[in-house]
């Protein structure tokens, strides 16, 4: 038999989703996929209902039904400020995870280079790697995960041709500043760079910490590709509606590379979900002081029960520092966390290009009870820790 294909030789499968795996072989409290254990709102549940009767049941327009386009087009506008053409400036996706790969393959070519602030989100290196890429990492440096502009120069210098920007990122929780977005602004500009935003945390932030669109910086427009999703905002991570939005020149070539990846997103969750895209403010301001409320119990607790953890800005992740335990293979460490103690984090050093195996990252999208329970849990980690030698 030949070879399989190279490209993919070095991949491993999705640690985060790994770690559920393990969660759910254990019975562990699972704070390690980032997907929350409430219902949506009810509004579009019981829309949904209606429309497994009514449809629609077959394929909407390639790159999204009609009137889901025009309410995100509407919503867009209203927290941005950018007027979005609903016809030329969008499309659905199956999830962020699919838009970033139709953005990536629609702006790289194979050897071009793409910056990649470190730590990231998992699947951004493979994203460029599946597009024939080449990741050049930049750091966001602890604990505050700032960087450095020269050394981010340094990587445009290099030849870069994008960059990708989750913000608020996953998984530190740092919401980047207007000065920062500035910076990377001014980089894109002077390189001639595309700038591909993850921004599916956009409504989850900390006050005082304010969510600000790169694309509304004087000459992004053109060269800024949003990616986001439903799944976060309305807590539908299963539903996978994603999008893109950007220039009408760019969307045409999203829209071919879409057709050929998935044809469309699924025609009966478009329709359900265009009631949450209507939603009023007070939705938004309930859902950030519901999480304020998420953050505070469960960060807080943690920082109650002594350990060292990240303070989010945004988004519903924290990093907590084990290196008091003497921990060498935080891989290790987060299977027997969730084997013996019964909380399932991810291992930080999935998520940093720099040598980094003292963090595990674990999300706190949960009900009360569930971030009660995985308190009570790790109150005994110290004690059981105690002669452990699995990981170090």
């Amino acid at each position: 038999m030949q070879k399989l294909s190279e490209r993919t030789a070095h991949f491993t499968d999705s640690v985060i989703r790994r770690m559920t795996r393990i969660a759910n072989l254990h019975g562990a409290v699972n704070l390690s996929q980032g997907f929350p254990d409430f219902a949506p709102p009810k509004e579009i549940t019981e829309r949904l209902a209606e429309v497994a009767q009514s449809g629609p049941h077959q394929y909407a327009v390639t790159w999204g039904a009609q009137n889901f386009r025009e309410a995100l087009a509407r919503k867009q506008e209203h927290f941005s400020g950018l007027a979005v053409n609903p016809n030329e400036e969008i499309v659905v996706t199956c999830g962020s995870t699919e838009g970033m790969m139709a953005a990536m393959m629609s702006v790289v070519n194979p050897g071009d280079k793409v910056v990649v602030f470190s730590p990231f989100y998992e699947n951004y290196g493979a994203d460029a790697i599946l597009s024939g890429a080449e990741p050049v990492y930049v750091p966001l440096v602890p604990p505050e995960f700032l960087f450095d502009a020269e050394v981010l120069e340094d990587a445009f210098r290099q030849g870069a041709k994008a960059l990708i920007l989750c913000n608020p990122s996953n998984p530190c929780g740092k919401v980047f500043t207007k000065e920062e977005l500035e910076v990377i602004a001014r980089l894109a500009r002077k390189y001639d760079a595309y700038v591909i935003t993850d921004e599916v945390y956009e409504h989850i932030l900390y006050a005082p910490h304010r969510h600000l669109y790169l694309a509304v910086l004087p000459g992004m427009r053109e060269r800024t590709i949003i990616v986001s999703s439903l799944s976060k905002t309305y807590s539908i991570t299963g539903w996978r509606l994603g999008y893109v939005i950007a220039h009408p020149t760019i969307i045409e070539r999203v829209k071919k590379v879409h057709d050929f990846l998935t044809v469309g997103a699924a025609a009966p969750l478009m329709e359900a979900a265009v009631v949450g895209l209507n939603f009023p403010d007070a939705y938004y301001q309930e859902l950030q002081a519901h999480y304020a409320h998420m953050k505070e119990l469960f960060v807080g607790g943690l920082k109650r029960l002594g350990f060292t953890v990240t303070d989010p800005q945004g988004a519903y992740y924290v990093l907590m520092d084990v290196s008091e335990f003497g921990v060498r293979d935080d891989y290790g460490f987060s299977e027997w966390l969730a084997s013996e103690v019964g909380v399932a984090a991810v291992p930080g050093s999935s998520f940093f290009h720099e040598d980094v195996h003292h963090l595990v990252r674990f999300h706190f999208a949960k009900e009360d009870a569930t971030l009660n329970e995985a308190l009570n849990r790790l109150e005994n980690l110290r004690k059981m820790a105690q002669g452990q030698k699995n990981w170090k």
